[in-house]
């Protein structure tokens, strides 16, 4: 069975309900006094970041008091939006994310803003003693995602990355079946992603829209004129984002490797299986088709293509050495015995503690300081499989990789793929 329940639709399935924020004493609001509550900026106010704070903004103990993007239309009406929540006109207005973090009110954010720009923002971030909710991918490449986790952990940084498949019911299931040996020992992992990606066809020449600043928007990637493309399609431009598989990596490779137990180092070995591409489409320059294997220490075998390349499609498919296997994708399931599906944890087997939401999770970790089901180390080695996946398809041979030294051994040409010179000013060094 396959679905197409969507990142809004689950967003929208989860929806607290709306709470108003008035400032009242301390003594008649207890714990929801406003001295005790999360206060959050948004940095990147598109559709999914909108979405992500709808999450936020439903919560009694959270306020939120600023708003940033580099296009002004967002957060005109995303102040229009928090200011109506809360009966005021108190949301503040950046372009700039360094005047948002820098605030000494602001404990927490929410980052949603292109790919490219996630390892600048989150390293300021950290530095300014915010504890972060990032989307996925972790970072647009590998050397900044090291970067950010080291920046996390040397300021003492809560960090939740938007993989909230880990907080829902059936991929929790799958999870647990797996680990308690329900198909034994597993030998081979599918990873079913989405194909292609494209959006309209750019327009050279194109007009910048009223109230965008574009060489903001750039900012660490290469200067390129504006042609017509900077909402949702930037993801199939490689100076900006990574196609379908880096923007979907940190969803279902993330269970897979969470149920494998994988989720904290890396491959030793990735080989390309190839990838295509439609031309003709200007600057649009991400795989549409897409498929490499990565192999880990003990032989376990990881497959990541795009969905119409492997038999179950979209989602994980975890396979046992006797053949048995779990499949599991968003809204859908199936076992090769129906029964195995059906089999709970025994006392003393392998369960996932209890999830409020993978929103509610954040900030109860914000306030007990405790890690978060999707902390920045988890989210970095898996958003590095796909960043390796991409230098062993673009070399189009096997790389070795040392992932406790996160080295490329014996390819200096491959090893230098993992990172790039960011734009100035917006060199890490000079934000942390």
């Amino acid at each position: 069975m396959k679905t197409s329940f969507s990142r809004r639709q689950f967003i929208q399935a989860t929806g607290a309900s709306v709470a108003l924020f008035n400032i009242v004493p301390s003594h008649v609001l207890g714990q929801n006094a406003p001295s005790n509550k999360i206060v959050m900026g948004a940095i990147g106010v598109g559709s999914q970041g909108s979405g992500n704070m709808g999450q936020f903004l439903g919560m009694q103990d959270v306020v939120v008091r600023a708003c940033c993007d580099v296009n002004k239309k967002r957060t005109d009406a995303f102040k229009t939006r928090v200011d109506k929540q809360y009966n005021n006109q108190d949301c503040l207005v950046y372009k700039d994310f360094r005047e948002l973090l820098d605030r000494p009110d602001i404990d927490a954010v929410m980052v949603a803003t292109p790919d490219h720009w996630h390892a600048a923002i989150e390293c300021y971030a950290a530095t300014r003693g915010k504890d972060i909710y990032g989307e996925k991918p972790f970072t647009h490449n590998l050397r900044d995602g090291r970067a950010v986790v080291d920046a996390l952990k040397a300021n003492g940084r809560i960090f939740q990355a938007g993989s909230w498949q880990r907080s829902t019911g059936n991929f929790r299931t799958a999870v647990e079946l797996v680990r308690n040996g329900r198909i034994g020992k597993v030998k081979r992992i599918e990873i079913g992603l989405p194909n292609g990606g494209r959006g309209h066809a750019p327009v050279a020449n194109a007009p910048i829209p009223e109230g965008l600043d574009w060489n903001f928007w750039l900012g660490p990637a290469p200067f390129r004129p504006y042609q017509g493309v900077f909402d949702w399609n930037w993801r199939w431009v490689l100076d900006w984002g990574g196609g379908q598989m880096m923007d979907w990596i940190c969803h279902h490779c993330d269970i897979g490797l969470w149920a494998a137990g994988k989720d904290r180092i890396g491959p030793t070995k990735i080989t390309s299986g190839g990838m295509e591409f439609d031309d003709g489409k200007g600057i649009y320059d991400s795989p549409t088709s897409y498929k490499y294997t990565c192999t880990y220490e003990d032989g376990l075998e990881v497959v990541v293509a795009n969905a119409s390349q492997l038999e179950k499609g979209m989602g994980a498919r975890w396979i046992g050495e006797n053949g048995e296997w779990v499949w599991v994708s968003r809204g859908g399931q199936a076992t090769s015995r129906p029964e195995i599906w059906d089999m709970k944890p025994e006392p003393g087997e392998f369960r996932l503690p209890s999830t409020s939401g993978h929103f509610r999770e954040f900030i109860d970790c914000v306030k007990s300081r405790a890690m978060t089901i999707t902390p920045a180390e988890i989210s970095h080695r898996i958003t590095s499989v796909g960043h390796l996946g991409q230098v062993a398809m673009f070399t189009g041979r096997t790389i070795n990789w040392d992932y406790k030294t996160e080295q490329i051994i014996g390819d200096p040409i491959a090893n230098a793929m993992l990172g790039r010179e960011s734009r100035a000013p917006w060199k890490l060094e000079g934000l942390v």
